[in-house]
């Protein structure tokens, strides 16, 4: 099988299928516990945050230098935060039409992800899954980049960022179906459309697929740009998500488990 193709299909199983997963548990069993979900993402943050320093960042400097690296990392990091700021005016502009009165809005859709009982008190769990899933949606789409430009350089670090996608999909697809079966659609309405949102996985796995395969240099330039984008979403909204939902030290410990397991895991590769 084409090595570029089987990339894209593992993106299919990563995206659609951890997002399905875990919305599947959330219609089965109801709604998630934060505590749970925090050490699930702990864990996935100390995964990525060692792929990216240890695999990702250091292939891109033998690549192309030093130079190519940083340029990647930080268009990583602004094209995340662009992501975060579209998705602040999408809020804010359904936030207007349902209520005229002053509201303060979260910063981003990480604070979603954590908030159940405050858009419960505002009766509108269906428009916040709405917005919870097209944010997630849009968040996939530089994790696929990820996994795209990984396989391309070796295929072996692609299926492992495509198993590290999957098991943070799982408690993504648990933060979309959880308001929108509160809000009354129907569980296998939702379970649908959360493995549609995981589908965006697919866009990013062939652009990194494809960029990756021009040179070496953009090659180079993609690994950074999907480290960058990953530590982002590691430092920015991970990492905070879990220490809020969790006043102990059990989301570092999470953490480091997932640093030693990718190291073992990299080192047996």
């Amino acid at each position: 099988m084409n090595l570029s193709l089987l990339i894209i299909i593992l993106s299919v199983l990563a995206g659609v299928v951890g997002m399905g997963l875990g919305s599947i548990i959330t219609a089965l069993f109801g709604t998630r516990t934060e505590r749970t979900i925090s050490i699930f993402l702990s864990f996935a943050g100390g995964v990525m945050l060692a792929i990216v320093l240890l695999e990702l960042i250091p292939e891109a400097i033998e690549y192309s230098g030093v130079v190519t690296a940083v340029v990647g990392l930080i268009i990583g990091v602004f094209v995340v935060m662009g992501l975060n700021k579209l998705i602040d005016k999408i809020t804010r502009a359904r936030q207007a039409k349902k209520q005229h009165k002053n509201n303060e809005l979260h910063d981003n859709y990480g604070e979603f992800f954590h908030a159940d009982e405050l858009l419960a008190k505002r009766g509108n769990m269906l428009r916040a899954g709405m917005v919870i899933l097209f944010a997630i949606a849009l968040h996939n789409i530089p994790e696929g980049l990820a996994m795209g430009a990984a396989g391309q350089y070796e295929i072996a670090l692609g299926v492992t960022i495509g198993l590290l996608i999957a098991l943070h999909n799982i408690p993504e697809g648990m933060a979309i179906s959880a308001p929108l079966i509160s809000g009354g659609l129907s569980k296998i309405k939702t379970i649908l459309l959360t493995m549609a949102a995981g589908a965006t996985t697919v866009i990013g796995t062939i652009l990194g697929v494809l960029i990756g395969g021009i040179s070496s240099f953009a090659l180079a330039l993609s690994l950074a740009i999907a480290g960058g984008a990953m530590l982002y979403v590691v430092f920015g909204e991970i990492f905070p998500q879990t220490i809020v939902t969790n006043k102990d030290r059990i989301p570092a410990i999470s953490a480091l488990v997932g640093i030693v397991v990718a190291i073992i895991f990299i080192a047996l590769i």
